[in-house]
């Protein structure tokens, strides 16, 4: 007979083995596998921090920066002088931009291990970091008392060298010639005239500043409408989109869910085709914002660093102000409902109390306007606790309700890497589409877009592969302390 003791040393000894196994898929990129193995491995021995702590790590290389900090955090109750716990959490907390809880971690790192010079290194980066915030936040100027940086520029002033070789707005009226001769300057690693730049980013400003935050959008029967998930940067990538569906026209109308920039290296590239576009045809071009059309993630993620490298620090103010003019949501026909994010913390939410949202700022850690752009769906029923540690998790009976309440047919959302391009969820009531493949050119997943036809509006998902691009690696222009976790 098997005693207690022969029973919990065979668990010890099967949890190392599934270990091993989720050590190989972490290898492999393989993120969701092994958070499922070290599970596994976690129900035989509970007990074991470095089961908790690599966990933590998978979580994180998901963005699943909430559940990376609750595993963290159980690794260092299971052993207070396990210098991973610490770490892993510390570098969670980074990524969520919670600088001053990374540094407590960092600094614990330090005094476990005062002579890892790894630890010395990031401990060092991350007070620096902590000291500019403080900077920041003692000269920052109130959002009530800041002057709009568009208001300050007057591009007609801006004289355009004579040696410049790449494409011209003649007459001031952004032309299908002029996109076209834009992205082949782009594919050729050229940069955009600053005149030009400023005009495509004032004239996109002025017409998103009339939208409302709830956009309906009618497509006459027998026509057709895509939407297109997060782009991060990818401008090879969105440029093979429109090679596989056409450029957007008003015969044939795009809308990109949000998160155009960040992670990606060509994010200035991406933004200014989408916005070109927009001006060329307001409604070719639909735009919502995502979670990464923000000043706090573009601090940490790479396009502010892209833009005050490609284009100065003031087209960094300037796009964090367009950005806060971009619509929230977008409705198709009354029927489908797409938002970057998701649904809401209540029931109840009418679509005409998304409309009343005064949008016009930086998104809230709470609310409606951060659940539209932080939230998740899960299998389970009910709502939970973000995994990403902002806005929350909601299931199918949440999807359903909200549906039913607004006389909707279907939820279409983003935000999260699907192995297809896409994923299907709630019982066909909810389609999540990412448009970025083999994202940080490493995850191997595929990207999609999804076309809808009037009047029936069935999805038509059409998955596709990463194609090559020059050898600037993501992240290259991100925070230098979050690249060390990169």
């Amino acid at each position: 007979m098997t005693t207690m003791v022969e029973t919990k040393n065979s668990n010890i000894e099967r949890a190392e083995e599934i270990k091993l196994l989720a050590n190989e898929a972490f290898k492999a990129n393989r993120f969701s596998q092994a958070i499922d193995l070290y599970s596994q491995a976690i129900e035989l021995n509970s007990l074991n921090a470095v089961y908790w702590a690599n966990r933590a790590f998978a979580h994180t290389k998901l963005e699943e920066y909430g559940s990376a900090v609750q595993d963290a955090t159980k690794a260092i109750e299971i052993d207070p002088r396990y210098s991973k716990g610490y770490y892993r959490r510390g570098a969670a907390y980074l990524a969520m931009g919670k600088f001053k809880e990374a540094l407590k971690d960092f600094q614990q790192v330090k005094r476990i291990c005062p002579n890892d010079p790894d630890a010395t290194k990031k401990l060092k980066e991350c007070e620096k970091s902590v000291q500019k915030i403080r900077f920041e936040e003692a000269i920052a100027v109130h959002d009530l008392e800041r002057q709009s940086v568009a208001d300050s520029i007057d591009f007609h002033t801006i004289e355009v060298e004579p040696q410049y070789d790449g494409p011209r707005i003649e007459d001031e009226v952004i032309t299908l010639e002029f996109v076209k001769k834009m992205m082949d300057y782009f594919k050729n690693q050229k940069h955009l005239h600053k005149r030009y730049a400023y005009q495509i980013a004032l004239t996109t400003r002025e017409i998103l500043r009339a939208m409302p935050s709830l956009v309906d959008i009618t497509v006459p029967d027998g026509h057709h409408f895509t939407v297109c998930g997060d782009v991060h940067g990818q401008f090879y990538d969105l440029v093979n989109i429109f090679e596989l569906n056409g450029l957007p026209s008003e015969e044939n109308p795009y809308l990109f869910n949000g998160d155009f920039v960040d992670r990606g290296s060509f994010s200035v590239e991406v933004i200014l085709t989408l916005f070109a576009f927009k001006c060329m045809s307001p409604t070719a071009m639909y735009l919502s914002r995502g979670n990464h059309e923000s000043k706090s993630m573009n601090k940490i993620y790479g396009f502010e660093g892209e833009v005050r490298s490609k284009l100065g620090d003031t087209f960094v103010d300037l796009f964090a102000e367009v950005f806060c003019y971009l619509p929230l949501a977008h409705v198709i026909n009354e029927k489908i409902f797409v938002v970057h994010g998701g649904l809401f913390s209540v029931d109840g939410v009418k679509l005409s109390d998304i409309r009343a949202i005064d949008r016009f700022c930086e998104p809230p850690e709470e609310g409606l306007m951060c659940e539209l752009l932080w939230s998740d769906p899960q299998p389970q029923l009910g709502r939970g606790p973000s995994k990403r540690g902002v806005g929350l998790s909601f299931g199918a009976d949440v999807t359903k309700r909200f549906l039913e309440e607004n006389n909707l047919d279907l939820v279409v959302r983003s935000h999260e890497v699907k192995d297809e391009g896409y994923e299907i969820e709630h019982d066909g009531n909810l389609i999540t589409v990412f448009s970025a493949p083999n994202y940080c050119d490493q995850m191997g997943n595929k990207g999609a877009f999804i076309r809808f036809t009037a009047p029936d509006l069935k999805p038509d998902i059409v998955s596709f592969a990463a194609v090559p691009h020059p050898d600037v690696r993501p992240m290259a222009y991100a925070s230098s302390f979050l690249r060390m976790f990169s």
